[in-house]
This record gives C-alpha cells, structure tokens and sequence, in this order.
C-alpha cells in the first residue's frame, strides 16, 4: 500500500467521524459548542485568562501566561500565514451540522490546520512548561474548543489534531529557545536535637530584656513571661545600661539566656550565649523578628512551649570577621533601603511591581561600590548575604527552611557593564533575574571581599554597622543551641 492510498483512507475515516459527531443528537453539544468556539474567536478567551492568571496568579503562574500569549501569538501567524497555504484543504459541508449549533460567522480561509486548535494548543502547552498544575485544566479546556470545531461543521477531525500539533510544537521549540524555569522545591530535614530538661516554671531561664523598647512590647513581654514561667529571672535594662555586658553577666550565671528584642539584639545575644556554651531561647519584641520567626517564635505563647518542654536545637552563626555574629542577613549598598521600599510598596501594588519599582529607585538613588572576591572586581548596589540558604532565587528571598545547612547565600546584582541598570530591570519584569549574567549567586562555608575604593558600610541583622575596607564571613557550623517547637 503506497502513501497515497493511505492518505485516501485516512481522509475518508476524517469524514466519518465528521458526520458522525455532526449527525450525533445531543443537547450538551449543541448547547455547549457554539458559544465555545465564539469565545476562542481571536483568542479572546485565551487573553482574559492570560489577564487572570497575571493579576491573581503565583510566580510560575504569570510566567506561564506570559511564555502562553507569546506562543499563542506565534503560532497564529505561523498557522495563517504558512500552513494554510501550504495544505490546501476546503471546509467541510456545514448543511450536515444541525442548525442549532452553526455559527453566524462562516470561515471562508483553508481547512487544514484549524487555527483555533493550534492557538489553543500553543497557550496550553506554554502554560504547562511553566506551570504544570495550571497547564493541565487548561489542556482539557483546549481539548474542548477542538471539539467545538467540529462540532459546529468549521473543520474536519484532522484539521483539529493538526492544528493541535502545530501549536504544541511552536510551544516546545520557544522553550529551547527561551528556557523555562525550573519550580523551586524546599529541601527539608530534621534539625539537630539540643538535649536539655523541661522547665515549666522557668527555672534556670534569664531574661533580659528592655521594658520600654518596641513601644511598650517589652513590658508586654514580661508580664506574658512572668505569668507563664513564675521562676524565670528577668533582668530589665536601664537606659545607662550597655546591653553586652549585662548579657556577658547573666549568661555567666544562667542556665538559659533568654533575649527579649528585634534582630540586632537577638544577634549580640546570639554571640554570648555561642561564647559562654548556654542555649538561648528569643522572645520575639522587634519590628520584623525574622530570627524569631524562621525558628518558629514569633509569638511569646510559642518560646514559652519551647522552655516549658524542654526542645531545642542547633542553628548556625555567621561570624563577621572573627567579632561579630550574623544570624539573618548582611549587606552592602542600597540593599537595605531596596528592602525597605519594595516592603512599602508591596501591599499596595503587589510584589512583582513593588520590586521592580522599588530596584529602580533603589539604582537611580544610591551610589555603586566596587568590591573584589576570588578573582573578580566588580561594580555593585545591591549585596546580600544570608546565613543559610534563603528562597526563592532573585532579590526577594523570604523563606529560610533551614537554619544549619553550613552555608552562607550570597546574592550581587553587578552594575558596572553597559545598559546594566536598564537589562536588570527588565529581568526582573520578566521574573528571569536569577538567568541574568548580571545577577551573581553563591552557596559557600565562607566568604571574603576587599572595599575597592575604601571602606564601605556593612548593614548586619536590620542594624547599619561599621564602615569596613574588608569583611571576611564564615560559617559556625550548629554553633548555638537555641529553643524552639520541634513538633
């Protein structure tokens, strides 16, 4: 049997099966079908859920809505431009289609491929790279709008499936061309157990703490604290008092030293209770407490639990040249006030728009600094430094899994190169900063830079610190056994 005979066959079974689906008596097709295929006219129905997705979707979703309308586009030119003149096929006899489901508009271009398929396919399959939870009702969705095609007497059977392979096809070719990125998993383990006893009175436990810091939060603290652990010795700082010393003291006579305060308290403390061997246990009194909330006690209720039962475990240190401990975040640049503005921003207008409007004031305002690291110099307003490793990619990290996986996250946006403000911009419009070759990202026990044009301030735990000519961090691995809910 030659190819033409077989070509022959396969027409006269597309046929069939046409008449079949037009002769079939059904009331879903003939209610569901032509208000359908009107939808995906244009591909109206396709952009208003490409404009849904952008506004209301995740990530990986916007992505995928973008990598959709993009394919859909292509293929529709690809199809009506190309293909149709290509396969010259005509349309099938409409007088075979019930009245009730015939649309008023008569297509009058070739038959084969349907374009409607190959766009539906297309925005299907570009969502699906991105986003598979999302491709696949909208696979069904196309499936759908396929059959109404011929369901409505405007293709065959084969134009549809052809159609369908064309526009996954075109799908698949812009994702070799332009990459899809992969969906971030979290990795998750069990922290490293710190054995100690239950102190359900709080015996043992020194808390110091300011009563008038946080706008009164202290004071809250320590009544909440007295209540639940009667026997806990709170130790309340006077204005005159200079806070290192007076933890350097307590933590010399406490079983536990307990810290009430933000992030750059929590860090001084965090130092001593890691110099002294005593485990520390954080009441969450700062602005952002993100210390506090990474171990799970943003809340006095939760750090109670954690002494009053006895669960601790080990979390790493960051140590900024052999003095200082880091235990979130440093920075150099306009990285703190990059924070700063998108955290402003970002309830009002969202997060996508936040950061790419808080980066431009952020790169327009702030003045660049040079550094050296390993072999490189470069130019840079935008340094991050995370103890552990933060998620997602980018300059918007905001889950930290872990707090002891010996490593330190370091993040540059590089400044210097030509028309790099204007390319980080639209890299991050386009949620493909972390794919930028002005976006650098590193993973590393330790971690060393030179200030080239002098010193240059380093911003440690939401506190501006020193200005610095050199800083050099590393890694105390499990150094400090802090309380917090296991369970």
């Amino acid at each position: 049997m030659d190819a033409r005979a077989i070509g022959k066959g396969l027409g006269t079974l597309d046929r069939e099966v046409f008449e079949a689906i037009a002769e079939s008596p059904s009331p879903l097709l003939d209610s569901l079908m032509p208000g359908l295929t009107r939808a995906a006219d244009h591909s109206k129905l396709w952009f208003a859920i490409a404009a849904a997705m952008g506004a209301l979707g995740g990530q990986s979703v916007r992505r995928g809505a973008a990598r959709g309308v993009v394919s859909l586009a292509v293929t529709s030119l690809v199809t009506n431009q190309l293909a149709k003149r290509l396969w010259r096929r005509a349309r099938p006899d409409r007088t075979l289609i019930p009245l009730i489901r015939r649309t008023k508009r008569v297509p009058t271009s070739n038959s084969l491929p349907s374009g409607h398929s190959a766009s539906a396919a297309a925005f299907a399959v570009g969502i699906g790279l991105e986003s598979p939870a999302a491709g696949l009702p909208l696979a069904l969705l196309a499936g759908l709008v396929g059959l109404s095609r011929v369901a409505t007497g405007a293709h065959y059977p084969g134009d549809v499936f052809a159609g369908f392979g064309v526009g996954a096809a075109i799908a698949v070719l812009g994702a070799r061309i332009v990459p899809t990125i992969p969906a971030t998993t979290l990795p998750t383990s069990d922290p490293l157990r710190f054995h100690t006893e239950p102190r359900p009175d709080g015996a043992g436990v020194a808390l110091v703490i300011n009563p008038a810091s946080g706008d009164g939060t202290g004071a809250r603290i320590i009544d909440d604290a007295r209540k639940a652990l009667p026997n806990m010795e709170i130790v309340k700082l006077g204005d005159d008092d200079h806070i290192e010393a007076v933890l350097r003291e307590t933590a010399e006579r406490a079983d536990v030293l307990a810290i009430g305060g933000g992030d750059g308290t929590v860090a001084c403390a965090a130092g001593i209770a890691a110099e002294k061997g005593v485990p520390l246990a954080v009441f969450p009194g700062g602005t952002f407490n993100h210390f506090a909330k990474d171990i799970g006690c943003d809340s006095v209720a939760q750090t109670v639990k954690a002494i009053a039962e006895g669960t601790a475990a080990y979390v790493d240190l960051v140590c900024l040249n052999e003095e200082r401990m880091v235990i979130n975040t440093a920075s150099i640049g306009a990285y703190p006030n990059y924070v700063r503005t998108r955290e402003m921003l970002e309830r009002r207008i969202g997060k996508r728009l936040a950061g790419v409007y808080a980066l431009y004031l952020t790169l327009r305002r702030e003045a660049p600094v040079r550094i050296r690291y390993d072999d490189k110099t470069l130019e840079t307003e935008l340094f991050f430094l995370g103890n552990s490793t933060y998620f997602p990619a980018g300059f918007a990290p905001s889950v930290r899994p872990r707090l002891d996986d010996g490593l330190i996250d370091i993040r540059i946006l590089e400044t210097g190169r030509r028309f790099s403000r204007l390319r980080i911009a639209t890299a991050v419009a386009l949620g493909r900063l972390e794919r930028s070759p002005l976006y650098h990202e590193l993973r590393v026990p330790e971690f060393r830079f030179v200030a080239v044009d002098g010193p240059t301030t380093i911003a440690h735990d939401g506190e501006v610190g020193e200005a610095l000519s050199e800083a050099s961090f590393t890694v105390r691995y499990r150094a400090l056994p802090v309380f917090r809910p296991l369970s």
